[in-house]
C-alpha cells in the first residue's frame, strides 16, 4: 500500500490525515483536537495526580497528542517524560501544513517545531517541563526500563489494523504501567475490553468525544 496521507478538515476545524488505501483517518472526523483533548488529556493525563509523569504513546502520528500534553504539562508545571512510538514517521513538509497552532492559540509554535524537528531514538528537552523520546519501533518490540503512568493507545482501529489489537500487546503494556496507572483509548469494542480485563486491567467506559458514545479507560490497580 502506498503511504500517501492527504489532509482533511474535521468538524471542529482542525486537520487530520486520511489514508485512502486503508480508508482510515488519523483522528476523528468529528474533530481532531476535540477528540485528542477529550480522550488523552481530560481522561488521560489529567487523571494522574503527580508532579512528575511518564507517558507512552502508541501511534505518535501527527504529534497532536504530544503538543497538547506538552501544553498541559507546561501550564501545570508537571515534569513529563513522553515516549512516542511510530513506525511510519511523517514528512516534515506535511506536518508544516497542519493547522493545529492556528486552531488552538494556546499551543506553542516553538514547542511544536521542536517536537517534530528533534532527534529520534534519544531524549529531547522540548521545554522545562517536557522531555520527548520518539522511537521508530513497533509496540510489539518495545522494551523499557521506564514504567509509565499513562499509556495513550492511539493506533488505527481494529478494522484497519487488527494486529495492533492483539491481547499480547495489552499484556506487555500492563507490565509497563505503574501501579495506579492507566491506558486510555478512543476504542470501546467489546472484545478489546474483554482482553484488557483478561490481562489484569479493570475497565471503565466513559462518554466518548463528539461522534462516539463511549471510550475506554483501563486501570492498573
Amino acid at each position: 500500500m502506498d503511504f500517501k496521507p492527504s489532509i482533511k478538515t474535521t468538524k471542529d476545524g482542525s486537520h487530520t490525515l486520511f489514508l485512502e488505501g486503508m480508508n482510515e483517518t488519523y483522528h476523528s472526523t468529528n474533530g481532531a483536537i476535540q477528540e485528542a483533548n477529550h480522550v488523552f488529556i481530560k481522561n488521560g493525563i489529567k487523571l494522574i495526580h503527580k508532579t512528575e509523569i511518564s507517558v507512552l504513546e502508541v501511534g505518535f502520528g501527527t504529534g497532536l497528542n504530544a503538543i497538547l500534553t506538552c501544553n498541559y504539562a507546561n501550564e501545570n508545571s508537571i515534569l513529563t517524560n513522553y515516549v512516542g512510538l511510530e513506525t511510519v514517521p511523517l514528512k516534515i513538509d506535511l506536518i508544516n501544513k497542519l493547522n493545529y497552532l492556528s486552531e488552538n492559540k494556546e499551543l506553542s509554535k516553538t514547542d511544536f517545531v521542536s517536537i517534530h524537528n528533534c532527534e529520534w531514538e534519544e531524549p529531547n528537552l522540548i521545554n522545562d517541563t517536557f522531555i520527548l523520546t520518539k522511537m521508530n519501533i513497533e509496540v510489539q518490540n518495545f522494551k523499557s526500563q521506564l514504567k509509565f503512568d499513562v499509556v495513550y493507545y492511539d493506533a488505527f482501529g481494529p478494522r484497519a489494523q487488527s494486529e495492533m489489537w492483539d491481547k499480547l500487546i495489552f499484556k506487555s503494556l500492563f507490565n509497563l504501567i505503574n501501579s495506579g496507572g492507566k491506558l486510555v483509548t478512543y476504542c470501546a469494542m467489546g472484545q478489546f475490553k474483554r482482553d484488557l480485563k483478561e490481562v489484569g486491567f479493570s475497565v471503565e467506559c466513559v462518554p466518548g468525544p463528539p461522534g462516539k458514545r463511549e471510550m475506554t479507560i483501563a486501570h492498573k490497580e
